[in-house]
């Protein structure tokens, strides 16, 4: 396959360190609040890649690190601690707002069939790995410490700037909240590895080191955890595109200064969702959760199926109408896989062209759009219905929309319908034995001219969330 390299800016055919293995690092969430849909629209193309991989048979290990301590407001490495301003929003202590956060990020991500990683490591659990490091970045002259902190010393790089180049006046370039001046710095490139008590005194989560009681700047977390788990050489890194300046372009700085060679060969930006006033983020007042997609009635599937309409390196545009045409082309989809027949062998050999044209565009730096357009291909297809559903199993392998088991639903939903009574009564519901028997009564008081006792019914269903229509030979009811 073919992937995008932001490290190169081009598209490069694809070769893991090991054959037939590939290892994978992903940039988890800081876990102080929600995430955002913006911030999972990363984590769902990640999804697609990895899942797309494992479809073409490679063996893939994908480490995630959980940020719980060290990421500061600002990307200077400067200003209020995320976690702690966390904690003192919600009256917690720093842990237990982690520990919540990172529940409810993954919940988010199952609701949106995003697979949990194997290994999942909080920064918390790797204080010792990052005093190795900078320990050996401090020996090896590629740090320095000033003012009670380690800093990392960029000047001794050949080149700082991976991503993208900037200017050495000007380092507002890239940075999200803004650059404050550092007088401890030798240069304005300069990051901190190790914070000591001679900043941030009331940061919440302290640990001794050589160097002071105190704990790890943000950048060399992603670096030993990915380390730690999956080598010296790492093939795929991803995040979104925000994190390429500073925090992926520190990572290469200090991985490559204490390993002594290349590290990642790959690297993988998601671009931004944005509103219609700009990118999406926690301090935009368009704060956008999973949790808000449902309470204002979208299957989170739905989200999924909108960012797949999109390619990963283009910025998407959220409103709730574009939503909504989302949803009514999931739905009309869902449908139209409902309706297909059995007919026909599931293995025709008939169908092997359909599953390459699938491959080709996700092979060519996932191009999810036109991966969706074969959906439609197999569909329109003369192939049987066996064997469109089962292409539509092997596609969904790597969608990940549930297509299938929505389908299954939809024909069960169909398919419930009691009849009863005498002279031909029908109701049509969701399939509630209970429910069924009340309809059964309000048509007989109806029918008995006891109109009190069928408004009776009709109140007593209404108060449990149903609602009655008459139709010509019955009634159809369903829950709002």
């Amino acid at each position: 396959m073919k992937l995008y390299n932001s490290a190169t800016h081009r598209k490069e055919e694809f070769v893991p360190h090991v054959p037939g293995k590939v290892s994978m690092y992903t940039c988890g969430p800081t876990v102080y609040h929600f995430a955002h849909i913006g911030n999972l629209r990363s984590y769902i193309m990640e999804d697609i890649l990895e899942k797309y991989l494992r479809y073409i048979g490679y063996e893939v290990t994908r480490v995630m690190n959980i940020t719980d301590v060290g990421h500061l407001s600002s990307d200077a490495d400067t200003g209020e601690d995320k976690m702690l301003k966390g904690a003192q929003r919600e009256h917690k202590s720093v842990m237990e707002i982690a520990q919540f956060y990172t529940d409810a990020f993954f919940a988010d991500c199952e609701k949106l069939r995003i697979r949990r990683p194997e290994i999942v490591q909080p920064a918390t659990g790797m204080i010792d790995a990052y005093i190795r490091v900078i320990s050996r970045l401090l020996e090896t002259g590629y740090a320095y410490q000033a003012g009670g902190n380690v800093y990392y010393d960029t000047s001794k790089l050949e080149r700082y700037y991976i991503f993208n180049e900037h200017d050495e006046e000007d380092l507002a370039v890239g940075v999200r909240e803004g650059v404050d001046a550092d007088e401890n710095k030798r240069n304005k490139t300069d990051f901190v590895l190790w914070f000591t008590k001679s900043k941030f005194e009331d940061q919440a989560l302290k640990w001794d080191s050589p160097w002071g009681v105190g704990y790890p700047g943000w950048h060399i977390e992603c670096s030993c955890i990915c380390i730690h788990y999956l080598g010296e050489y790492l093939d795929i890194h991803c995040g979104g595109i925000d994190n390429a300046f500073p925090h992926h372009t520190n990572e290469i700085a200090q991985s490559e200064a204490y390993l002594g060679h290349p590290w990642c060969k790959y690297w993988m930006h998601v671009h931004h969702l944005n509103t219609q006033n700009g990118k999406m983020s926690k301090s935009s007042g368009e704060f956008l959760t999973v949790s808000l997609l449902e309470e204002k009635g979208f299957d989170p599937l739905v989200y999924r199926f909108f960012c797949l309409q999109s390619h990963y390196r283009k910025g998407l545009t959220f409103s709730w109408e574009n939503l909504e045409n989302a949803r009514a082309a999931y739905d009309k989809l869902v449908a139209r896989i409902a309706s297909l027949d059995t007919d026909g062998a599931p293995d025709d050999p008939e169908a092997a062209p359909y599953e390459e044209a699938f491959r080709q565009p996700l092979g060519n730096d996932l191009n999810t759009s036109l991966a969706i357009t074969r959906l439609y291909d197999v569909l329109k297809s003369e192939l049987g219905g066996a064997a469109k559903r089962a292409l539509i199993a092997q596609f969904d392998q790597v969608l990940g929309l549930d297509l299938l088991e929505k389908a299954a639903r939809k024909q069960a939903e169909q398919a419930q319908v009691s009849v009863t009574a005498s002279a031909g009564y029908t109701v049509t519901g969701e399939g509630d034995p209970e429910v069924d028997a009340l309809v059964l009564q309000r048509a007989e008081a109806k029918k008995a001219k006891n109109f009190a006792e069928a408004d009776r019914i009709r109140d007593l269903l209404k108060g449990q969330g149903i609602e009655v229509s008459d139709v010509p030979g019955g009634a159809v009811w369903r829950r709002v």
